[in-house]
């Protein structure tokens, strides 16, 4: 008995590999907080360090955090996003990551 297709339990034309990989790379927001605490000069300083932005570009993002209550510092795939919060939060800053809209 000879067959066209192999015997499969499964449809092998199903892709998951390709849904999972888009939803990794999907980009993330990196959002900072406003907060009582840390000093604008040192927030200024953090995401010089952190995001290497320039002394103009940091000021800005520093200046929406303190008017705007919160800023959008990085938009990227949700490892390196956690990873960017992770590291706000050792720098003693507020951060929280969400879903970018399309």
């Amino acid at each position: 008995m000879s067959r066209d297709k192999p015997d499969t339990d499964f449809d092998t034309d199903a892709k998951p590999e390709a849904n999972t990989r888009q939803e990794t790379l999907r980009p993330w927001n990196v959002v900072v907080w406003d907060d009582p605490v840390n000093l604008m000069s040192y927030v200024v300083y953090v995401f010089q360090k952190l995001f290497g932005f320039n002394g103009s570009v940091a000021n800005t993002k520093m200046l929406e955090v303190h008017n705007d209550g919160r800023s959008v510092v990085a938009s990227v795939e949700r490892e390196r996003a956690e990873f960017y919060v992770t590291r706000l939060h050792a720098y003693g800053l507020q951060a929280t990551l969400e879903c970018k809209q399309e």
